[in-house]
């Protein structure tokens, strides 16, 4: 079966990619169920949880990382990316970019229906009586500006790998990942001098997970740059084939448009 399937790609006579039989998608799903279920029997103080969850964590990455890696030899190496196929992969990270989007909409929507109607038992006012909410003009908004700032570069880096000036793609390239780093640390130094945490009721729990979890995403995007850094430097991305980048580029917006909203909505209005 394996051999008529490369035999039809030697003399294929249409622009789709016919993918490879992969053990990936498998493994990578089971990986990821026995990673959730690791997680919750852990928080129960369950017997070999976290063996489990240690386990199926690194399966999963080891999943992930051969199976990107056969992503990018089947772009880069064996030309299977071709224009219709990268449209294909664009309206495959919309649709992944409007599930994030509806994945935070959840958060929002549990803040603004505590903040706008507090119960009586956290005092009926918003922030609840005793907690001592941040300052939004310090850390957050020196945040937002970091931010920002990394929109700019990694727009500085699309253009210049569109306009094959790769010192500067590279350059930029880096200076977003250094300000993400430095966005992720300053979200470090916040959580560590905030007064309130996680259990802190309806408030901290929130928070942390709001901004929580937008932290993640962009531990996971200055990981995504980092990866289209490394393609940079081999060649790999170059002005007709950078799919990848873009990806990555669209992803990072993302993480920026929602950090404003969490700064508007949480920090600024919800701390007042």
């Amino acid at each position: 079966m394996i051999s008529l399937l490369k035999v039809s790609k030697i003399f294929q006579r249409h622009p789709f990619h016919l993918v490879d039989p992969s053990p990936w998608p498998f493994i990578a799903s089971v990986s990821t169920f026995c990673c959730a279920v690791g997680l919750v029997t852990y928080m129960h103080a369950y017997k070999f949880s976290n063996f489990i969850l240690i386990v199926s964590f690194f399966t999963l990455t080891v999943a992930m990382f051969t199976w990107w890696r056969d992503i990018v030899r089947e772009s880069t190496f064996e030309g299977h990316h071709t224009g219709i196929v990268q449209k294909g992969l664009r309206y495959g990270v919309f649709l992944f970019i409007v599930s994030e989007i509806l994945f935070f909409f959840a958060f929002f929507w549990a803040f603004f229906h505590s903040s706008l109607t507090p119960t009586v038992e956290i005092g009926s006012i918003w922030p609840p009586k005793g907690i001592k909410v941040l300052n939004p003009w310090e850390v957050p908004f020196l945040n937002t500006l970091i931010l920002l700032l990394s929109g700019f570069t990694v727009t500085w880096a699309h253009h210049a790998i569109i306009s094959n000036f790769r010192t500067q793609a590279m350059l930029s390239l880096i200076l977003t990942i250094f300000l993400a780093v430095v966005f992720t640390s300053f979200q470090g130094l916040e959580y560590n001098i905030a007064s309130f945490r996680l259990s802190d009721g309806i408030y901290g729990s929130t928070f942390y997970m709001a901004t929580g979890f937008h932290g993640f995403h962009v531990f996971i995007g200055t990981l995504f740059l980092f990866v289209c850094l490394l393609r940079l430097i081999k060649y790999q991305l170059t002005q007709q084939h950078h799919f990848g980048f873009e990806a990555a580029a669209w992803y990072w917006h993302f993480v920026d448009v929602v950090w404003l909203f969490l700064f508007v909505s949480v920090y600024w209005w919800g701390g007042c």
